[in-house]
């Protein structure tokens, strides 16, 4: 009996840490939200997670390609009623979200986090702790 409560325990415990390395994100990312203005070159809905694909111009006038991670296509679709024709190539977006802490064109939305078509201003996503500040214990 004592063997199956130690087996049932470490793989409680190993099902935990692959959960929480899964979706942890390891402080990869600035704790203070970004706002990137751009067009989307493609929306990959595939699982474990979302990513759009945009252009963003500077004021100079250089083009950076850019990344937003958001969640599952499924929960994208059954929260937000999301289809493919929701961003479609050419969609102007506007994305607040949390930066790669390395300056790269990457960013996370899955918290703190929302999306709105640019030339309509239709928020087409937003987290539950949208507006909330960094390390604020009631929403994070």
């Amino acid at each position: 009996m004592k063997k199956v409560l130690i087996g049932v325990g470490l793989g409680v415990l190993i099902l935990s840490v692959s959960a929480q390395a899964h979706h942890g994100d390891a402080n990869r990312y600035n704790e203070n939200v970004v706002t990137v203005t751009g067009t989307v070159v493609e929306v990959q809905m595939v699982n474990p997670h979302t990513h759009v694909v945009f252009d963003v111009t500077d004021a100079s006038g250089k083009t950076t390609r850019w990344q937003a991670e958001l969640g599952g296509p499924q929960q994208l679709i059954k929260q937000y009623g999301w289809t493919p024709q929701t961003m479609k190539a050419g969609t102007k977006i506007t994305v607040v979200g949390r930066q790669l802490k390395s300056g790269a064109p990457y960013l996370n939305l899955t918290e703190r986090a929302h999306v709105v078509l640019t030339d309509t201003d239709k928020e087409i996503y937003r987290t539950e702790n949208f507006g909330k500040p960094a390390n604020d214990p009631v929403t994070n």
